[in-house]
């Protein structure tokens, strides 16, 4: 019986240390795909939001006098904002840096046509255009809520990964980018109102 005993032994650790290798494989996946869905989740925002925006342009054209070049700079940002995809399996900062950029401009587009807006009382009475207008603000509050879950996603998939004794296991898996404010964002926007 004691001659078993030592290759019985040698077999149940190694059947123990298969079953923990298993494991910790598959909750890597488990935590991969989490912050793949949860990066599905920022861009169906913001194909949300580029889809109003196309709603609101339609909207804001039928002011014959409006801004051309106000017009014409949201459909560029726009178009270019739809260029730029990012692999969620191999995120990386630079790449989500990109992504943010486009966005950004898109953003200062958006934000100058609104502004413009003001200068149109017949248009600020638009009913579709204060639906989409309202649409856009529930928008971007959306799209700050999937930017907050795909970064606690990054973070509970680089702990789950970069943590002891799992980083063993996980050599091949790398570390994740976060989704990052925009450089200047920390400063507070300057408020003039200059009714020149």
């Amino acid at each position: 019986m004691k001659k078993y005993l030592t290759p019985l032994v040698i077999i149940g650790v190694l059947v123990l240390l298969g079953l923990y290798y298993i494991s910790v494989k598959n909750g890597a996946v488990t935590v991969s795909q989490a912050v793949s869905k949860e990066w599905g989740n920022v861009e169906t925002s913001y194909q949300r939001r580029n889809d109003l925006i196309g709603n609101l342009v339609q909207t804001v054209k039928g002011a014959a006098d409006f801004e051309k070049s106000t017009l014409t700079a949201v459909i560029e940002a726009r178009a270019a904002a739809t260029k730029v995809t990012i692999d969620p399996t191999n995120i990386t900062s630079d790449q989500i840096a990109e992504f943010s950029k486009v966005q950004s401009g898109l953003t200062g587009a958006l934000s100058k046509l609104l502004v413009s807006v003001e200068r149109y009382p017949e248009l600020k009475a638009n009913q579709n255009f204060l639906e989409l207008q309202a649409q856009l603000e529930g928008t971007e509050n959306r799209i700050s809520v999937a930017r907050t879950r795909f970064n606690e996603s990054v973070e509970a998939y680089n702990n789950y990964i970069l943590k002891m004794p799992r980083n063993l296991f996980l050599g091949s898996y790398t570390e994740k980018a976060y989704f990052k404010a925009d450089e200047g964002a920390e400063k507070a926007p300057e408020v003039n109102f200059d009714f020149k």
